[in-house]
């Protein structure tokens, strides 16, 4: 009998050729600000523009005696189920699955309850992303070629190409290459 102990192989993905492309979820693929907008609307007869919105973060301009709800709302199981699509963009990155190993990275971590709603809207919208390309985590540390985000915090360190994706909050930032919309995406990378 052998003392040798072998371990068993763990999963490896196949090797490609093709450059390695980070999507976030929220504020690129999903759109929470409509949602928020009809909440606010809804709950609390609030409602905001994106003038409004322009160069802040949502928790800016809500009143302070309703500034906790924002916590509350987005903790809620089922906040991230329902979420709009952002045009354009299942059309665009099925076209750059053909060209780029696409992964799926989102600081989900933070809300505990947002895990399994954002896997059942990915899988929803982006059948075609398979589960071994999605990432959920806190800080994105991920050895890709180009990543596409709304929040440079998420760029802090990455060495890869940046692709800044338009959202209220980002608008005044002119230090990385901006994208406003899929289509812009699809005329940079496909």
């Amino acid at each position: 009998m052998s003392d040798k102990v072998t371990n068993p192989p763990f999963y490896q993905p196949p090797p490609t050729n093709k450059l390695r492309l980070a999507i976030d979820m929220d504020e690129v693929l999903a759109d929470p600000v409509a949602k928020f907008t009809e909440i606010y609307q809804r709950e609390h007869g609030y409602t905001y523009t994106h003038d409004q919105l322009k160069n802040k973060e949502f928790r800016d301009v809500l009143p302070t005696e309703i500034g906790h709800t924002l916590r509350e709302y987005i903790n809620q199981k089922g906040f991230f189920r329902d979420l709009n699509v952002i045009p354009g963009a299942i059309e665009v990155v099925r076209q750059l699955c053909q060209k780029y190993d696409v992964y799926i990275v989102s600081a989900a971590m933070e809300f505990p309850n947002s895990l399994q709603d954002k896997l059942e809207w990915l899988g929803d919208h982006f059948p075609f992303i398979p589960w071994t390309n999605i990432i959920f985590c806190g800080y994105k540390i991920v050895n890709v070629d180009i990543m596409i985000d709304d929040r440079i915090r998420n760029f802090i360190g990455f060495e890869g190409r940046k692709l800044l994706f338009t959202s209220h909050h980002n608008i005044s930032l002119t230090e990385y290459e901006r994208v406003n919309t899929w289509e812009e995406v699809a005329g940079k990378l496909l």
